[in-house]
């Protein structure tokens, strides 16, 4: 019996065309990115080009591109990072109820260290409400972080207008997105996103490795310190294979969008008409949600069952 995997937003299976990219850095070219020699400077050539094809999709500098372990390192970077950095303009943050955990948990761990969190409600298809956001904007607050799309619904964040729109009542307010279900399915518009977390296991790239895009005029501290990689402010030696792989996922996402969404989005069409034939069935996920994400619930049913 052939099986169909429908858990892509936990995990996607790694492309045969990205394995191919990462193994001669297992192999061949096995350097540390800082060493001198040959096998060194074949490796960081690897970082270099991988940073250049993020920083040409997000139409950012190289400078504004750090790798990082995923997703959950840039976030906890992004958030506890610029709220340290911050601390003197304010210790005020607004985020949603429904976050990822890596962006509750950072605001929570904020919290304990003497920060007033704001967790913004949300309806039925977890979306907030604008004027929530706004309103919840005082003269302490310094970062606004609102995901670009959700994991579990697959709600999509007017993250742009929302940022725009805070930084008209505090300019200078961060704006940092959680864009990990976003990333490689969506164009993505930095113009008022401060920061942007994304994650390469997301987009049949290799488990371990993300990045963080941070603004230049963004003031952010390390949370890892060491040999000063990533322009001195996340060390550790670079994860070569993983980021030479992330590089190549993200560019073969984005020259296959179009592509992918149109036909991605027939068979999310085709999958809700065909789970609404069954009773006592309801989609969760609203009707604007991405191509991507369908969420429905089977009443009735355990969890454990039904998987």
């Amino acid at each position: 019996m052939q099986e169909i995997y429908l858990d892509n937003n936990a995990t996607t299976p790694l492309a045969p065309e990205v394995l191919e990219v990462m193994l001669p850095y297992y192999r061949e070219y096995f350097g540390n990115p800082s060493s001198l020699h040959k096998y060194g400077i074949e490796a960081e050539r690897a970082v270099k080009e991988a940073r250049e094809k993020l920083a040409g999709i997000f139409h950012v500098k190289t400078s504004e591109v750090f790798f990082t372990s995923g997703a959950t390192e840039a976030d906890n970077w992004a958030l506890k990072g610029a709220a340290r950095a911050m601390q003197r303009k304010g210790k005020h943050i607004i985020t949603t109820k429904v976050e990822h955990e890596a962006v509750l948990e950072a605001c929570n761990a904020l919290q304990q260290d003497g920060y007033e969190i704001t967790f913004l409600d949300v309806d039925e298809y977890g979306k907030i409400k604008k004027e929530d956001a706004l309103g919840a904007v005082n003269d302490n607050t310094i970062i606004v972080s609102i995901m670009s799309v959700n994991n579990e619904l697959g709600t999509i964040y007017p993250v742009n207008e929302l940022a725009k729109e805070v930084k008209s009542k505090k300019e200078d307010i961060i704006f940092f997105t959680d864009g990990v279900q976003a990333f490689g399915k969506l164009e993505i518009d930095m113009e008022d996103i401060d920061m942007f977390a994304l994650s390469g296991h997301k987009i049949h790239g290799p488990k371990g490795v993300g990045a963080l895009i941070k603004k230049e005029n963004v003031r952010i501290e390390p949370l890892i310190h060491g040999g000063g990689q990533e322009i001195g402010l996340r060390s550790g030696t670079e994860n070569v294979a993983g980021i030479a792989g992330l590089g190549n996922a993200a560019e073969i996402s984005y020259e296959n969008l179009e592509k992918n969404r149109k036909h991605i989005q027939t068979l999310k069409d085709k999958l809700i008409r065909t789970i609404r034939e069954i009773d006592n069935v309801r989609i969760n996920s609203p009707e604007d949600s991405i191509y991507s994400t369908v969420n429905a619930a089977f009443a009735g049913i355990p969890a454990e069952v039904l998987l």
